[in-house]
């Protein structure tokens, strides 16, 4: 015997997790529906199968194929339009008029007894047998009363409560003799229970019920797709669960990594290849689908997760379906009943209510609430760039593919035949995506120098030497998960605001250009890099004395790129040196905060042991440099900017600093006192960048570690930073506290607040409106000054869900006191 399994189905009311997959392939328990009804079809001998389909049936057909993997032959039946369940199996008849045949639903979860279905067919002598079972709520289904010999009597579909007579409801599953086909007429929509049935038990034809015994589950709404899964993993159908049982309920799938420390609640599933991460929770009813990754403080109950989904860190997912390649970012939460379609971003601390629909393609932003649909709003980054660049979780929000996308963008902005220096850090990750971004360079007629892994400042100077452009690829400074890509302009320097729009347009509009055949880029390797790199920075920096001096320093290269410049660049200073970690080190691409304070502990004992006039540490891609004096105490990065610029300043005696508005003002009492000026800059690297290459700057710095040596750049280096202070220590012969000491202290305390999208512009205007008659400075953000020189300086993040605070005063407490007055006015508008 033959079976029809029919899947040509829309599935309306499973909108949104219908309106890009076809029913039957909804997964439950990591299974198609259908294919758990092709396995029940096989237990019981039904090998032949023909498959109706109608909706998005291309995609059933490439899963499912011919259903060699399955043990079974499966053949397929197209429907130009929907014809209705009859009309639809009248679309197969030419396979099945040989022969009684099986119809059943592919998207119903069942594990009947079909034999017994087929012998009661058989020892009735029907012409159609219709499977029955009793539910406790008749009202969506078709009613049915047989007689004592099982003979129908009556149908009523989907009947009111006024209507109900039976809990005994049609399941639509069917056993038929090939002679119905003559009460269907052709290319027209009959149904079996409204059309067909009546007219044959008018004809007095034999018409059987037969009551089944076990589970039946028409999953057509969003709460009984849930239930299913439950169901399933309740032990409540039999069903085949791909997977190991580590215990009881907890089904573990091929692959899958689950940390010792995750805490597992079953019943539950976890899919293969998928990874669950130490301190995330997973409770009973939850599925987890393949390559999904969930994070460390994740909490999912009662979730259904689809294939290749990330869970952020602290996310909560409660009785929520998840579809696949969906990205859930930090601390986002998705309540009971809602459902997130295929390709979605859910935010940073965004909010997804109960029984809210989010369709397919569509982006959260970071901090939302949402309490209603998103159905037709675009997908779409309202920010393509951050403040370093393009950055994300690799493989998540930057993936090859992106990085092509993007690449490809920035070709289009340049013109054909341009060069492009393209460089990367020591990560495996950043390797990867380097040669995406170079192949899609070259298919935009540009040629490539590719430095390969080299410090980020080397990357800029080269990019600065006759390319039009550059790329560099970086682990996310603090974050291991995450890659920056960094789009330079042809003097080395970030992309200004404007050249970002541009490239963000032909992003979003995709409108790539592509070479002819005749006019792919070529890929160039320079040689002598470094050496180009240390010989114009000993030309160019002041390194009168060094020699002479016989001073002897700690370097702390970070396992990273600036080790491969310092070997040449110290033999030439002639300076006695002791290096730290030199060695490239794929594992550490960088650094979180305790571990670079681990360092600089470690890099200050080794300092105060050996004797040594200072130590220097380098983050792992020699941009930023972090200090510490001659008795091994670390020099904090905003009093590290303070000592520099009273090194610089005292020896210059004139020009301008440039210094981001959030610098402490004891940044001005220090340059004024050399007779030197401060140039306030916004808080981007790139309007420092600027104001560094302008003539008459002779130092600038952002208080984290980078420091901009104009002489010879104009972009944060701490190479050249070293190089200068290592020159700036020789001729003052004052050692780093002595100078230290002699700065005044400044008290400077920042705080960041949650601030949704939607209410930042208010916040902003009530701040100023709350300044009243003070000084108000918005060089960048609105920054406040009281009367007694205290100031408090609120800005906006351009990327997050935040606002950030900074507060000086005389002392902690009054810039404390200054910081929780201002933060309260913030917090009111944000509410």
């Amino acid at each position: 015997m033959k079976a029809v399994v029919m899947a040509g189905g829309e599935g309306t009311r499973l909108r949104p997790m219908t309106s890009s997959m076809p029913k039957p392939l909804l997964p439950v328990a990591n299974r198609p529906i259908m294919e758990h009804v092709l396995r029940l079809l096989k237990r019981h001998g039904l090998n032949e199968t023909v498959v109706t389909v109608q909706f998005l049936a291309s995609l059933v057909k490439n899963y499912f194929g011919d259903g060699e993997e399955l043990g079974m032959e499966l053949t397929y039946a197209n429907e130009e339009k929907p014809l209705g369940t009859a009309g639809s199996v009248k679309n197969a008849e030419e396979a099945l008029k040989d022969d009684a045949f099986l119809v059943i639903s592919g998207d119903a979860l069942t594990d009947f007894d079909l034999t017994e279905l087929i012998n009661f067919h058989k020892e009735k002598g029907a012409l159609v047998t219709v499977c029955l079972t009793r539910v406790p709520n008749p009202l969506e289904f078709g009613i049915t009363i047989v007689d004592e010999e099982g003979k129908v009597e009556r149908f009523l579909e989907k009947p009111t409560w006024g209507q109900v007579f039976s809990d005994t409801v049609n399941t639509g599953i069917y056993v038929m003799e090939p002679e119905v086909f003559d009460y269907v007429d052709p290319d027209v929509p009959v149904d079996w229970s409204g059309d067909v049935f009546p007219q044959l038990m008018k004809e007095g034809k034999p018409v059987y019920g037969y009551v089944a015994e076990g589970y039946w589950e028409d999953v057509g709404t969003h709460e009984s797709y849930v239930k299913a899964q439950a169901d399933v993993l309740e032990g409540k159908v039999d069903v085949d669960i791909d997977g190991f049982e580590l215990s009881p309920g907890v089904w573990v799938a091929e692959g899958a990594e689950v940390h010792p420390d995750a805490v597992l609640r079953g019943p539950l599933y976890i899919g293969d290849y998928a990874k669950v991460e130490a301190g995330a929770e997973i409770r009973e009813h939850t599925v987890v689908g393949s390559n999904v990754v969930v994070k460390s403080g994740a909490f999912l109950h009662k979730a259904v997760v689809h294939d290749n989904v990330y869970v952020g860190p602290h996310s909560n997912l409660r009785g929520c379906v998840v579809g696949k390649n969906t990205d859930i970012m930090r601390a986002a939460r998705i309540e009971d009943g809602a459902v997130i379609g295929d390709e979605c971003l859910v935010g940073e601390e965004s909010i997804v209510q109960g029984n809210v629909r989010v369709y397919p393609f569509k982006t959260i932003e970071a901090g939302a609430f949402v309490n209603t649909s998103v159905i037709w709003e675009s997908r779409g980054q309202a920010h393509l760039f951050g403040a370093r660049g393009v950055s994300g979780i690799l493989n998540v929000e930057i993936t090859p593919e992106l990085a092509v996308r993007l690449a490809g963008a920035y070709a289009t902005t340049l013109k054909k035949g341009s060069t492009v220096t393209t460089a990367r850090d020591h990560s495996r990750g950043a390797r990867a995506l380097k040669r995406a971004v170079i192949s899609a360079l070259q298919a935009s007629a540009i040629d490539v120098r590719d430095l390969e892994n080299v410090p980020l400042p080397v990357a800029r100077q080269q990019t600065a030497r006759g390319s039009a452009g550059g790329i560099m690829i970086r682990t996310t400074p603090g974050v291991p998960d995450s890659v920056d890509i960094m789009f330079f302009d042809g003097q080395g320097a970030d992309l200004s605001q404007g050249s970002q729009r541009k490239l963000d347009r032909v992003f979003a509009r995709q409108e790539y250009r592509r070479a002819f055949p005749g006019e792919i880029g070529d890929l160039h390797f320079p040689a002598s890099v470094f050496d180009s790199y240390t010989g114009s920075l000993l030309r160019n920096v002041d390194i009168t004395g060094i020699a002479e001096s016989g001073l002897k320093v700690v370097v702390d290269a970070s396992n990273g790129s600036a080790g491969l410049v310092l070997p040449s660049l110290l033999g030439k200073l002639g300076v006695d040196s002791l290096t730290i970690n030199p060695g490239l080190d794929e594992s550490r691409p960088t650094e979180t905060a305790d571990v670079r304070r681990a360092g600089l502990v470690r890099l200050g004992e080794i300092v105060a042991s050996s004797r040594a006039a200072f130590g220097v540490r380098f983050d792992p891609v020699g941009e930023r440099l972090s200090l510490v004096d001659e008795k091994g105490r670390i020099i904090e990065d905003d009093r590290a900017l303070l000592v520099m610029l009273d090194l610089i300043a005292s020896e210059r005696r004139s020009g301008r600093v440039a210094l981001p508005v959030t610098t402490t003002r004891i940044a001005e009492q220090v340059a004024a006192y050399h007779g030197t000026q401060v140039e306030w800059t916004t808080t981007s690297p790139d309007d420092l960048t600027r104001v560094g290459g302008e003539e008459g700057t002779i130092f600038g710095g952002d208080g984290k570690g980078g420091f901009i040596v104009p002489e010879f750049s104009s972009v944060y280096d701490g190479t050249a930073a070293f190089v200068r202070l290592i020159g700036l220590v020789a001729r003052t012969q004052l050692t780093l506290s002595q100078i230290d000491a002699r700065i005044p202290r400044a008290h400077v305390l920042k705080r960041d607040l949650a601030t949704p999208w939607a209410v930042k512009g208010l916040v902003m205007r009530r701040v100023v409106e709350a300044a009243g008659d003070r000084f108000v400075d918005t060089t960048d953000g609105v920054r406040v000054v009281e009367t007694d020189g205290r100031w408090v300086m609120v800005l906006p993040d351009p990327a997050e869900a935040v606002t950030h605070l900074w507060a000086e005063g005389p002392d902690d407490a009054s810039a404390q006191a200054l910081l929780d007055e201002w933060a309260a006015v913030v917090d009111s508008a944000g509410r």
